[in-house]
């Protein structure tokens, strides 16, 4: 063997040194020490900057800059603060022992506020709810600190803490998808031993794929942000995406190596895998761009780290992998194996027998299909959606509403400076059915009875704080002179009202300047009640708006709560002119719904043209990227007729992801079956030849989809978040019933279209250049012309006289007659005979 390679190595490979890929190759597999060093300082910083890329864990933040979620959150951000909360449930508990956790709580100097009474908001079935609100902003990191002391203060009863405070999400779905991830690894190698014909072909594909998903990590640091569901599965996706074309390129070079050595063999494999893989991943790439146009952000941002996740998985084969084969080359040489892939032939007999039979029900199937599928019971939050596990957070938000119920609150943003307005809308809205309670500044309840912004005159001030009536006369004096409200120093200040907020905040600033000075008891009462002021009005009352707090009786989305969303805007337009807002949950799910009959269509469509575009010049037929495209799409339809069938409700992000992955992965599998069906289809019979074609296409097929497939399920059912579950579950079953219409419904529309691709087949032809010399030449390849004689064929000679010819393919190359010996020309034509003899074996 080692002596046909050489041969070969000269007659072949030397002939093919002009040529670009060869040289590309070669580059790279003898310059693989510097490859090695590049890699390694890049997966150096890469390890060092994966730690550093921050993670977006809110859905509403990827929606449009002009959605009213949006701008609200913006808005609210500027305008107002958002102090730490939680909300903690204590079972089992009789009312009094609660009673004095509440006061121990409340005791507290983090602490700013703690609600909690006998009614069955706090108080219900032997359990207690405690609604804490620190002094501190929620992301400051002393009210987490108390929350974790408060935490450890119950912790002899059995509580259960709901908080929007910290990463706990974040940081498990981290933990969720690290043993995702370990259990795929262990997927991977199990299948790459039964479908790999040598064991140390392993290792070369765990580093070539480990060093790709490391740079893919460590460069997401160049995004800024990213979101947690890119975050969660770009890894794991890559890795069942992107390992195709680790083991299309060990394949290529298992092949080559039959006849050639490690080196040359590695440089052929290397020259023929680029433009194949790269060919193969335009597909994938294709419906991944199909995400970049979604009006909803996370689409663009998983489209961004999965397209360059995959960019740098074709890179670590290209550049790494060569090198590595180079290092492991006699180790697999010594470690084959027998494959443990069977032959099927009676896949593709089965195929053939049933060509007549199985089109037609196919076609029937995804017609209805298509009509189930619309009817998907899609939802736009994570409240309806059931996980195969549930995390702590998750647990404790379920007890909670089972015991106390939902809460869905929104706010309602409105233009500030009009306290009567303010009550005058949150009395409009507490008379709807639909609201359970209402807050703002207009209604909370302050001291003495009084709400904060109810009007006091000087006399009611005074008696309140228990104020000398003379001290609280000039406090409204200066407060007038301060407002610019010099009518009431001319009139009189008996009937000058002014909200009492307002008043506590104006008399606490004097007493700070100087200007006015109170008794100890008076000051500590002026000190407590100014603490409480300010923090709600931080959380209500901001420069140029204020916000109130709608509690609703209904769930988080629906037709019902989006409808009543509506109604919202429209009673406060009574009272307000300027930009109203109503911001919380249920509004970002109907900006989300909004997003996705728009997404859904846009995603379809320009996946589906993607795709189309690789395959119409891929396979050079207009018929055959139709009906490839006709298999997977049904494949995505019968798909999501599965949830509708269990009603099962899925997030709707969900089928924007999945459809576009499934798309541009699995028609990756119709490619190989149909690629090497139209290869054979004229050299035997169509029986024969779709019988060889799965028999060839069943290894990849089972090697990549199983794969895909077991990562899918292994996401979907090792984590608890709603839309990396979905992404997960739809993916493997997707997947699987790709891998079932390939194998049992392709092969028959293939043997019953081939005239329908034959028909509509079209060639590319590239412009021809025509050669003329004289002397000594050799010629290679497909040409027609002249050559002492008109010729038109391939061949391999040398030829001394006159050639005009077109090339076809291959090279006509001038070897110089005062040089050649006798001896080499015997030795060139000693090559050709090698060439010819391998060809036709």
């Amino acid at each position: 063997m080692a002596e046909h390679g050489e041969v070969r190595s000269k007659a072949s490979v030397q002939k093919e040194d002009d040529n670009v890929m060869i040289k590309v190759a070669t580059f790279i597999v003898d310059r693989r020490n510097l490859f090695f060093l590049i890699f390694g300082i890049v997966l150096i910083f890469c390890a060092i900057a994966s730690g550093m890329v921050k993670v977006e864990n809110a859905l509403s933040a990827y929606l449009p800059d002009s959605f009213e979620t949006s701008i609200g959150l913006d808005l609210m951000e500027k305008e107002f603060t958002t102090y730490g909360s939680a909300k903690i449930m204590v079972s089992n508990i009789v009312y009094e022992d609660a009673e004095k956790l509440a006061e121990d709580i409340r005791a507290r100097g983090d602490v700013s506020m703690l609600q909690f009474d006998e009614t069955p908001d706090h108080y219900n079935n032997f359990s207690a709810l405690f609604d804490v609100t620190f002094k501190y902003e929620e992301k400051d990191e002393r009210a987490l600190q108390g929350l974790e002391e408060i935490k450890e203060m119950l912790s002899s009863y059995d509580i259960f803490v709901s908080t929007t405070m910290g990463n706990a999400s974040a940081e498990t779905i981290a933990k969720e998808m690290k043993t995702v991830s370990a259990l795929v690894v262990v997927i991977v190698l199990v299948v790459l031993v039964l479908t790999s014909q040598t064991y140390a072909e392993i290792p070369v594909l765990l580093l070539t794929f480990g060093a790709a998903a490391v740079m893919s990590a460590g460069t997401n640091f160049i995004l800024g942000t990213i979101s947690f569901v890119s975050d969660s599965v770009t890894i794991v996706l890559q890795l069942a995406l992107s390992i195709d074309y680790a083991v299309i390129f060990c394949n290529r070079y298992k092949e080559e190596h039959e006849n050639l050595p490690i080196r040359e063999a590695d440089i052929i494999a290397l020259s023929k895998a680029i433009p194949e893989i790269s060919s193969s991943s335009l597909t994938t790439i294709g419906g991944l761009v199909a995400m970049m146009f979604m009006q909803f952000g996370i689409g663009r941002d998983m489209a961004i780290c999965l397209i360059k996740a995959i960019v740098l998985s074709l890179v670590a084969v290209f550049l790494l992998m060569p090198g590595l084969i180079m290092i492991f080359g006699s180790l697999m040489d010594k470690t084959r194996h027998k494959s443990f892939v069977p032959k099927i032939p009676f896949v593709g007999k089965f195929d053939f027998f049933t060509r007549f039979i199985v089109p037609p029900i196919f076609l029937a199937l995804i017609i209805g299909a298509f009509i189930v599928q619309n009817k998907c019971p899609f939802v736009y939050g994570y409240s309806k959606v059931e996980t195969p596990i549930k995390n702590e957070t998750q647990i404790a938000s379920e007890l909670i509403s089972e015991t106390f119920g939902d809460s869905n609150m929104v706010a309602v943003v409105v233009p500030a400076g009009n306290y009567d307005k303010e009550k005058r809308l949150i009395q409009t809205y507490l008379k709807c059915e639909e609201v359970k309670s209402a807050q703002g500044l207009a209604n909370i309840e302050a001291m003495g009875g009084y709400c904060l912004a109810d009007k006091l005159t000087v006399r009611e001030f005074s008696e309140l704080l228990e104020l000398d009536y003379e001290v609280a006369e000039l406090l409204y004096m200066a407060y007038a002179v301060n407002d610019k409200n010099y009518a009431k120093l001319v009139n009189g200040l008996s009937t000058y009202r002014v909200p009492l907020i307002d008043m506590i905040m104006f008399l606490h600033d004097e007493v700070d300047e100087g200007y006015v000075t109170l008794d100890e008891s008076m000051q500590e009462k002026l000190d407590d009640a100014y603490e409480q002021m300010n923090i709600v009005k931080k959380q209500l009352q901001g420069e140029n708006y204020s916000r109130i707090l709608v509690y609703l009786n209904l769930p988080q989305e629906g037709e019902e709560t989006f409808n009543f969303l509506n109604s919202m805007h429209t009673m406060a337009n009574n009272f307000y002119e300027g930009q109203i807002l109503v911001i919380g949950e249920a509004t970002s799910q109907f900006d989300l719904q909004k997003t996705f009959s728009v997404d859904n269509t846009v995603v379809t469509v320009i996946s589906i043209l993607a795709v189309l575009v690789v395959l119409l010049f891929t396979f050079k037929s207009a018929g055959m990227p139709v009906l490839l495209i006709l298999v997977i799409e049904g494949a995505i339809w019968i798909n999501f007729a599965f949830p509708t069938i269990e009603n099962n409700n899925i997030f709707f992000m969900t089928y924007l992801i999945v459809s576009s992955i499934q798309m541009g992965a699995n028609i990756d599998y119709a490619i190989v079956i149909s690629g090497r069906f139209m290869e054979l289809k004229d050299k035997m019979s169509h029986k024969d030849a779709i019988i060889e074609t799965m028999n060839f296409a069943f290894p990849t097929i089972i090697t990549s989809g199983s794969m895909l497939a077991l990562a899918g399920f292994a996401i979907g059912q090792l984590t608890s978040d709603g839309a990396i579950c979905g992404i997960g579950q739809c993916l493997g079953r997707g997947t699987v019933i790709s891998i079932i219409l390939v194998m049992f419904v392709l092969p028959q529309i293939l043997l019953i279209g081939a005239s329908i691709i034959d028909k509509t087949s079209f060639a590319v032809t590239l412009p021809l250049t025509m050669e003329r010399d004289t002397g000594l030449m050799r010629v290679d390849g497909i040409i027609e012309g002249q050559i002492n004689g008109t010729v038109i064929g391939e061949m391999h000679a040398v030829v001394r006289g006159d050639v005009r010819a077109f090339i076809q393919s291959g090279n006509l190359e001038r070897l110089d007659a005062t040089r050649i010996t006798a001896e080499d020309l015997e030795k060139l034509l000693e090559g050709r005979d090698a060439v010819n003899e391998e060809e036709n074996a």
